[in-house]
């Protein structure tokens, strides 16, 4: 009889974050060796203006790549900030509020206005709402951000060539998506409630953002299924969960636990500058731009759950989203 998954809470995912800390494993991988440069590549990173996001903006621009840094609007510091850190004059901001298709498409719109062709697409943006809260398109925020966004703004992307397969003797160009652990504790899409919001609260919060990765990182499996029909890697597109990274996330703990829960994110959690290893190794490894379908957890090499990994549910997820995706096609909110 197959267990039922473990009930998810903010407090019992930084137990597992804990946990991750305390049994780390060799790593399958080594971290990206400084001298390993990405000069002339353009970059585009989603949620650049704090966090992760920004570590890896930062490193990626150290490393000579060319930003465009995709940020919610009121974050214009950001790109000044950026340089400095990085000693890079390449930086570009664009705005999107991941959360409103409308504001997704204006994006791709800018996007393609400026010619824009990107070689490395890190989509890192992504939040976990205490409570429930409905986008202006009538979805779960969690659901729209983690996904629907991701699955439009690549469309587009492919459809516009801002992202370009490689053809014979061409790097292919690289998507990277950072997902998380939690995706493994839904143990399946609710696809008959697809996006659909609905009330939650706190104590929810965790069980909607794992359906959420679990959504995100089954569309990675079968995006990169369908980008590359061929044994040759035409977009490599990967996954990764970071592990547990020192942020903000327990500003919306109950009040009794916080004496709790802020010792343990300074005492076992890695700051930003140190969890974007996999991040960095996945968009500037030479060996990960030949492949495609990676996932790393910390620095192993991991599978997706299996539901994840399933095709049936890939196709079935792609389908229901590409109406979603048509409904929305021009960035009309109807």
């Amino acid at each position: 009889m197959t267990q039922a998954p473990k009930k998810r809470t903010v407090v019992n995912s930084i137990a597992g974050a804990v946990r991750d800390f305390r049994n780390l494993k060799t790593p399958d991988v080594e971290p990206v060796p400084d001298d390993v440069r990405i000069d002339g590549k353009t970059c585009l990173v989603s949620g650049a203006n704090s966090g992760l996001g920004r570590a890896a903006a930062i490193e990626l621009a150290r490393r000579g790549g060319n930003m465009i840094l995709a940020c919610r609007p009121g974050h214009d510091q950001t790109r000044d900030e950026i340089k400095e850190a990085s000693g890079s004059e390449t930086v570009e901001m664009v705005e999107v509020d991941l959360a409103d298709v409308r504001s997704v498409h204006s994006c791709c719109d800018e996007l393609r206005r400026r010619g824009v062709r990107i070689d490395i697409a890190l989509m890192n943006a992504g939040l976990m709402t205490p409570t429930a809260r409905e986008t202006p398109q009538g979805y779960d925020t969690m659901f729209a951000v983690h996904f629907l966004s991701k699955r439009v703004m690549i469309d587009r992307w492919l459809k516009d060539g801002v992202i370009r397969p490689a053809g014979p003797g061409e790097e292919p160009p690289r998507i990277v998506f950072v997902s998380s652990e939690s995706h493994r504790s839904a143990d399946t899409i609710e696809f008959d409630r697809l996006g659909e919001y609905t009330e939650f609260g706190i104590k929810e919060s965790m069980r909607h953002y794992g359906h959420s990765k679990l959504v995100l990182s089954t569309y990675a499996t079968e995006l990169s299924r369908r980008v590359n029909p061929s044994e040759t890697t035409a977009v490599a597109v990967h996954g990764l969960c970071p592990g547990g990274v020192s942020t903000r996330i327990a500003r919306d703990a109950p009040a009794l636990l916080k004496p709790i829960v802020n010792p343990a994110l300074r005492l076992f959690f890695r700051s930003p500058e140190k969890a974007i290893a996999p991040i960095i190794y996945l968009c500037c490894a030479p060996e990960a731009g030949t492949s495609t379908g990676m996932y790393l957890h910390l620095m192993n090499r991991k599978a997706v759950s299996d539901s994840a990994a399933d095709p049936e549910n890939g196709a079935r997820l792609w389908e229901a989203s590409e109406a979603m995706v048509a409904k929305h096609g021009n960035g009309d909110a109807t």
